[in-house]
């Protein structure tokens, strides 16, 4: 048995959490004895790293709540499935790495890179990586429906797709220069609106919530930082004239 301090210790996370957990009904103590001390067995730390793996893929505390209290709930399927979860991340940092080294070497002349190269870690990976994170902003219903016409796509649409996602990316970032409200930019940002329809027709809101996103994610904006640290924020300069002028 562990009390709050050594279980603590043990699963680094701190005392207060242990206590939140416990208030909200998420991570009960296996006894609580008579000097009012909690005792954590093994039915509690299995339970509590099943938390951590679900927080650690950005799941609420309300939605891990609600997956342990499920019937169905089956520890050896959830650690299978967090299993693949996380070899994807592990995927997809090797990529971004991947592609840190590439520009790196690139920016330094040592190796030429090509524009396509350089927005690589935009990738299908990305595409699943959004649809999470869309759940949370959008109508699930819609989102889901969205990656299942993603699914559907055959490989060679799908690179289709991506590459061309990519195109505008790189061509936003040749006429940055030009600024946020002319014709060039607005151009760019009327065809990034046309390629979400290979997804979903978000209206104007959802619009500039995707370009805010692209700012407030840390995955989002590591990846445009990566390519020029001002980008994230001169496509939401960019999508904000585009949504103002779309709803006069």
């Amino acid at each position: 048995m562990y009390t709050v301090k050594q279980l603590s210790t043990l699963a680094g996370v701190t005392p207060r959490t242990l206590h939140y957990y416990d208030q909200i009904g998420l991570l009960k103590p296996s006894r609580v004895g008579e000097n009012g001390y909690r005792y954590y067995g093994e039915e509690s730390l299995l339970r509590l790293q099943q938390i951590l793996f679900y927080r650690e893929l950005d799941l609420a505390l309300e939605e891990i709540q609600r997956i342990l209290a499920g019937r169905d709930f089956d520890l050896l399927a959830a650690l299978e499935s967090h299993r693949r979860e996380l070899g994807k991340r592990i995927t997809r940092l090797e990529h971004l790495v991947q592609t840190v080294d590439e520009t790196l070497a690139h920016l330094k002349g040592n190796i030429p890179m090509s524009d396509k190269q350089i927005f690589a870690a935009f990738s299908e990976e990305q595409q699943e990586k959004y649809a999470a994170q869309a759940e949370q902003m959008y109508d699930p219903q819609t989102v889901r429906a969205s990656n299942q016409k993603w699914k559907n796509y055959s490989a060679e649409q799908k690179q289709r797709i991506l590459d061309e996602g990519n195109q505008v990316y790189v061509d936003l970032l040749a006429a940055m220069p030009k600024g946020a409200d002319s014709p060039e930019v607005q151009a760019v940002v009327e065809r990034w609106r046309a390629h979400m329809d290979y997804f979903w027709t978000p209206n104007i809101d959802q619009l500039l919530g995707l370009a805010q996103m692209y700012n407030t994610s840390p995955d989002f904006k590591a990846n445009f930082d990566r390519i020029d640290p001002r980008l994230a924020e001169f496509m939401l300069a960019a999508v904000e004239v585009y949504v103002a002028g779309h709803r006069q």
